[in-house]
């Protein structure tokens, strides 16, 4: 690729609304950047060569520079560039570095050898002013790396309250290769697959055998574990470039994931067939997202018979017993629970999407962010009853949003009686630090006290008084 085609790549890319894509512009300047200097044989500086505990500072800190570090030295990354979507975000993320992206003007404002702490899951940097100021965050350093070892002893202990409930811990993946960080962490399971990812950075749709041999290797890594594979989850906020998608007023209510998927059935059959293909392997379960009805439950049903029978004339291996669910991220879904749960064999909430919808808010949209509120009544009553309507059917529920990996409402899940909670592989052990520290009976009771509270904000002021009272508070803060 040549710097001129580098930049109209780039240029397409920053212009793309998707966030996830937008970031994409970042990896190839980062690789148009690399091919150049290899060819004028301009020396590469090796940040893996760094030697000293520090935080690395940039303008801009890329995937490539960020894969050859060394974690051990590097205790943090700030950069003036990049987001949460980012390929570094994500890439940090994996390999537990605190991180901070889009800090614009942070590289004019430090100094080498200055003092500064990065908290990631807060987007927050701290530089102290005086030696005061660095006493106490050398003393909160040292408290966040004794909690990080603390957490690090429970990832081979069960999340089993103190009187026996178990439920599981699971983990939110994109791509295969995660799938050994999850167990690193103690996943359980592969709550959430997101096929979607392996559509992205690339001209044109994967093949059957490329996305047979990404699950497979995800399967084959969980050695027996379960593996929910979602199916292709695009439209709304996830574009891809070579994707026709219309133009729509409202794409978050328009034509997206399993609506994609009835509509153009030869790609749906494609990767069902690579989906089915990598359930010989181990165990895998099948998830349709974006589900608002039983209509839709039935017709993804019928076509992935007919998709097994295609495989069966071609004796080709696979589950004939694989169990297939729905995301229950739409009111419609969750207030016609009842009826769904017929059809299938399992439930995974969608927080995310079933707070926006609910709530008439776009989570997007930062006019209206204060609306978005995951512990609102109404999306806790939902919540409740999806997991109710699946118990008295002798099925499961699990949650893949953002609420299953957030302490503050851990103990709330725990007694509406929750089964799995999936979430990012770094917040696992926090949840079940919570799960392993309370009696299921205290949870239940809890629960039922916040179905009776009127506001997000009761129920938040609630479970932040549960957190203290257990002396769990402090999970809040790491």
């Amino acid at each position: 690729m040549s710097q001129g085609s580098a930049n109209k790549e780039i240029v397409l890319f920053e212009s793309i609304d998707d966030e996830y894509l937008r970031e994409r512009a970042n990896d190839i300047s980062d690789a148009a950047k690399r091919l150049v200097k290899n060819i004028l044989g301009i020396p590469i500086k090796d940040i893996g060569e760094i030697r000293d505990e520090a935080v690395l500072v940039g303008r801009e800190v890329t995937p490539s520079q960020i894969v050859s570090l060394n974690k051990k030295y590097i205790k943090g990354i700030i950069a003036e560039t990049g987001g949460p979507t980012s390929h570094t975000a994500i890439i940090a993320r994996n390999l537990e570095i605190p991180a901070v992206l889009g800090a614009r003007g942070i590289t004019s404002a430090l100094k080498d050898s200055q003092l500064a702490a990065v908290n990631g899951s807060k987007g927050i940097i701290i530089l102290p002013s005086s030696g005061d100021e660095e006493e106490s965050l050398r003393e909160l350093i040292q408290k966040h790396s004794l909690i990080k070892e603390e957490m690090r002893q429970l990832t081979g202990l069960p999340a089993e309250t103190s009187d026996g409930h178990r439920v599981e811990i699971a983990a939110n993946i994109g791509l295969s290769g995660e799938a050994g960080t999850a167990l690193d962490n103690g996943a359980e399971g592969i709550g959430l697959f997101r096929t979607e990812f392996l559509y992205m950075d690339r001209k044109s749709m994967p093949d059957e055998q490329e996305q047979y041999k990404a699950y497979r290797e995800a399967v084959e890594a969980m050695n027996g574990k379960p593996v929910i594979i979602r199916t292709l989850d695009i439209g709304g906020d996830k574009e891809i470039p070579y994707f026709k998608f219309p133009v729509e007023s409202n794409p978050f209510l328009g034509w997206r994931a399993i609506r994609i998927c009835l509509d153009m059935k030869e790609m749906f059959a494609t990767q069902l067939r690579a989906i089915l293909r990598a359930s010989a392997f181990g165990k895998v379960r099948i998830m349709y997202p974006m589900i608002s009805s039983v209509e839709e439950v039935l017709e993804a049903n019928a076509f992935l018979e007919g998709v097994k029978e295609s495989l069966r004339m071609e004796n080709i291996g696979f589950d004939n017993e694989i169990e297939v669910g729905v995301m229950i991220e739409i009111p419609s879904a969750a207030i016609a629970a009842d009826l769904i749960i017929k059809n299938v064999d399992f439930f995974s909430i969608g927080t995310n999407d079933l707070t926006q919808y609910t709530l008439a808010v776009d989570r997007g949209n930062e006019k209206v962010s204060s609306y978005y509120r995951g512990f609102h009544p109404s999306v806790l009553r939902l919540i409740k009853n999806v997991i109710d309507v699946s118990h008295r059917a002798g099925k499961f529920t699990g949650m893949c949003g953002e609420l299953a990996g957030n302490p503050l409402a851990t103990v709330m899940l725990l007694g509406m009686g929750l089964d799995e909670f999936s979430m990012s592989p770094a917040s696992m052990r926090k949840i079940k630090k919570i799960v392993r520290s309370v009696d299921f009976e205290f949870a239940k009771r809890v629960a039922d006290s916040v179905i009776g509270l009127s506001t997000a904000k009761e129920v938040e002021d609630y479970m932040n008084k549960i957190l203290s009272d257990l002396k769990l508070d402090y999970l809040l803060e790491v």
